[in-house]
């Protein structure tokens, strides 16, 4: 709303009379009705429910600066109607997402049972909708990758981009023999990557990736996603269904993998990657599982441009572990 909607109702810039913010676009709490009434519309009365706020807070992050007394005076301007809010809705059971059940089968067929051949279907072209909802935006232009030196010499720069194909073994995003570029948006997040021990030495390698850079970002869905854009209540209310599924996905390319399993439980992510590649996508943007750095997959590697190679010396590795919990049978 604050990039595509707000912009176009002659704001004007003052500071805000519900979260104090200062020096921000400013419109009538009016010209927002039919957007909101749009979106409320896919919830329904229910005296086991939530308040309106609680449901918008949740599924679309709406008022993040804004506890909920403000957020529910806010709500109330916007659809001019102060009873509303104090009443409790659940969404509607119309809508639920067919994509997320086609996934489970489809990974779980991907992993053990078919490979090349499959049986199990999912909606492609609801795929391709739902990630053009998640498109990068505002992205770094400098990426760093690292390796570990083996010896006493440092990498060069030529042998710091992607392995050659032949030596392309699986990752999280590529198959084997389809080299990739992974990058992370810090030095030391593309070292955390590499999984170095204490007293060991990495070099880093800097990349200029200049835009555009057209990138799927998985790191947050919910984040990205927009009621505000869509046209009709039923594509608003299939979108609120569907949105778990995208942050399954998200969690794909995430989730800590171990050596031993890497062939397997990175098959689902290939394959989505793969068809973010088919369609015309450069890359992926993704959390990492082990720093608070970004991370991108990138596709073609031409588009990245190899700068200088920086020698870190890996001071303190961090281990971070929980007790493991399981359940335990009552015996007989």
């Amino acid at each position: 709303m604050r990039k595509n909607i707000i912009p176009l109702m002659n704001p004007v810039r003052g500071a805000c009379g519900y979260c104090a913010s200062t020096d921000v676009d400013l419109v009538q709490p009016s010209e927002l009705t039919d957007y909101f009434r749009l979106l409320v519309s896919i919830y329904e009365p229910d005296p086991d429910g939530k308040p309106l706020v609680d449901w918008m807070k949740n599924d679309w992050l709406l008022f993040p600066n804004l506890d909920s007394a403000h957020a529910k005076e806010l709500l109330a301007d916007i659809l001019e109607d102060g009873e509303i809010v104090r009443n409790l809705f659940s969404p509607s059971a119309t809508y639920h997402s067919e994509v997320l059940i086609g996934w489970e089968s489809l990974r779980d067929e991907l992993m053990y049972k078919n490979r090349w051949f499959l049986d199990e279907a999912i909606d492609t072209d609801r795929l391709k909708e739902l990630l053009s909802h998640l498109i990068a935006d505002e992205l770094p232009t400098k990426w760093y990758r690292a390796r570990i030196r083996a010896g006493d010499v440092d990498y060069s720069i030529a042998e710091m981009g992607a392995p050659p194909k032949r030596l392309a073994t699986p990752g999280r995003a590529n198959p084997p023999g389809i080299p990739y570029l992974y990058v992370a948006s810090l030095p030391e997040a593309a070292i955390a990557e590499v999984r170095p021990h204490t007293g060991e030495t990495a070099c880093v390698a800097d990349f200029t990736i200049p835009p555009p850079l057209k990138a799927i970002d998985l790191r947050d869905p919910r984040k990205l996603v927009s009621p505000f854009l869509l046209a009709d209540a039923s594509a608003v209310g299939q979108l609120r269904a569907d949105i778990p599924f995208l942050e399954r996905l998200g969690s794909e390319l995430t989730r800590p993998v171990l050596p031993q399993g890497a062939a397997i439980d990175y098959l689902p992510s290939q394959y989505l990657c793969e068809f973010i590649k088919k369609c015309g996508f450069d890359g992926v943007v993704y959390r990492s599982s082990v720093s608070a750095g970004i991370n991108l997959a990138l596709f073609d590697l031409a588009k990245a441009m190899p700068g200088a190679v920086t020698r870190y010396d890996v001071a303190r590795v961090s281990v971070e572990v929980a007790p493991c919990i399981t359940e335990v049978s009552a015996s007989a």
